[in-house]
């Protein structure tokens, strides 16, 4: 995968340069403060101390915080015409639903640099802050031959074993058509015909019946391989770093993961839409991003994070956007799920309750 540097919108120098020139007049042009709001818990912590205070003492601002489960109240608050978040954090189908329905406020990518970024991890209303991976994981106390790609998933008697897989079609339409031999790079291509989604939804079947559970919750994932309840299953990579720690012996590999992402936005008739600009731009520096897997192991969307100096190689070797693991990955399209969701999503649930 390439990344987009050559394609960036604003040079990063340049945006470090004006940054300096606004730090000078930041108690003139910063008189104000702002809500930024994501998904609390450890995430929202990190963000807290990997961004949040640096760019309050850099500004001379104050980031007020609140949380949000998803797209629905931002949807509320637009449309109601009484927004009281500034910032918000978004899982990726929710930033591409989101500004398909006009409730972000577009970006300035005058003052917002991509550089570093992959084309996939931007759009006018919205940026990636993190990326984390559904990768497939195994309990390598109770199998023989470890699985190392979604073919030796569906392979039940080269690789025998319990399993479970996520209850959503999001990732495994994508993985089901990995396992029947199509390329990554050609996945959405496939899936956006119906004679793909009919090919998704074949190989599925094929390995339903082996499907011990269809887990619903990263919590869930997690227990099921901790507790030797599955041998493998599709997990999140943050998930399994919490098993591992327990002393759990998984392990799971990036290879055919599915690489998915968490964005900002401003949502439309923010009332600090202005201050809120410069502050997302600063948030998706290099510089900030490179703190985030120091204190939670989710990947910077800026390849650049890792040239900062402060990523150790142990963190580097597990996350998920490092340039190995992500060039072995296929990144999830906002897009194409935007677009495709309630049609596969109304035909996934008959296909779960059958």
């Amino acid at each position: 995968m390439k990344i987009d540097g050559a394609n960036m919108k604003h040079p990063r120098h340049a945006r470090s340069a004006t940054l300096c020139v606004l730090t000078l007049a930041a108690p003139a042009a910063w008189a104000q403060d702002l809500t930024f709001t994501s998904y609390g818990g450890t995430y929202q912590e990190a963000q807290r101390e990997a961004l949040l205070d640096p760019i309050e003492e850099e500004m001379g601002i104050t980031i007020r915080e609140d949380t949000l489960t998803g797209i629905a109240e931002v949807r509320a608050q637009v449309m109601s015409g009484a927004v009281s978040w500034d910032i918000v954090d978004l899982g990726l189908s929710d930033c591409a639903l989101a500004e398909a329905e006009g409730l972000f406020e577009p970006l300035d990518y005058d003052m917002i640099s991509t550089e570093g970024f992959e084309e996939s991890a931007y759009s006018d209303g919205w940026i990636g802050i993190i990326y984390y991976s559904t990768a497939l994981a195994y309990n390598t106390e109770y199998i023989d031959t470890y699985p190392a790609s979604w073919a030796d998933f569906w392979d039940v008697e080269a690789f025998p074993g319990a399993r479970a897989l996520q209850n959503v079609p999001m990732g495994n339409m994508e993985i089901a058509l990995i396992a029947d031999g199509v390329a990554m790079e050609e996945v959405y291509d496939t899936l956006s015909t119906p004679e793909g989604v009919d090919r998704a939804f074949a190989k599925l079947e094929e390995i339903r019946p082996d499907i011990d559970v269809w887990w619903s919750t990263g919590a869930q994932s997690a227990q099921l391989i901790a507790d030797g309840e599955v041998d493998m299953t599709s997990i999140w990579n943050g998930r399994l770093d919490a098993v591992q720690e327990a002393g759990v012996p998984a392990e799971l590999t990036f290879n055919e993961g599915l690489l998915s992402l968490d964005c900002l936005a401003i949502p439309r008739g923010a009332p600090n839409a202005e201050l809120a600009m410069e502050v997302l731009a600063r948030m998706v520096e290099p510089d900030l991003q490179a703190n985030i897997p120091g204190l939670i192991n989710y990947g910077p969307t800026t390849s650049l994070a890792f040239e900062e100096g402060k990523i150790t190689e142990d963190e580097t070797a597990i996350s998920p956007s490092a340039p190995d693991n992500l060039a072995v990955q296929l990144p999830i399209s906002g897009d194409f799920w935007a677009e495709n969701r309630p049609a596969i999503q109304e035909r996934w649930d008959a296909f779960i309750t059958r």
